[in-house]
């Protein structure tokens, strides 16, 4: 509770969008090393749920700036819009992670 919530939302917008691109400039890696042997290996799932987490990803990029907005303006006409939005960016988060991780261990970095 000692957190502004505004100033919380302008870091998690600031973060996630440097993170998204992190992850974009390490995408040419994945397409090239990684996803090439999981399709020969027929992982098909682990590719689905990659595919996924590219999509929920790029649309908790767009949901930003309405994350932002609902935070910046504590109006109590929000308070739904402000919960719901920020639960589903927490899941998305959270999937993104865990399908990187998921993924990463089904290659192995490096090899």
């Amino acid at each position: 509770r000692a957190v502004q919530g505004a100033s919380y939302a302008t870091a998690i917008c600031v973060l996630w969008v440097i993170t998204f691109l992190m992850g974009a400039w390490i995408y040419i890696k994945y397409r090239t090393y990684i996803r090439i042997p999981l399709e020969r290996a027929s992982f098909w799932k682990t590719q689905g749920l990659f595919e996924l987490k590219e999509h929920l990803v790029t649309i908790g990029l767009g949901l930003l700036p309405a994350y932002w907005y609902l935070w910046k303006n504590k109006s109590p006409d929000y308070d739904s819009a402000r919960k719901w939005v920020t639960v589903v960016l927490a899941v998305f988060c959270w999937y993104a992670f865990l399908v990187g991780h998921i993924v990463n261990n089904v290659r192995g970095f490096g090899s």
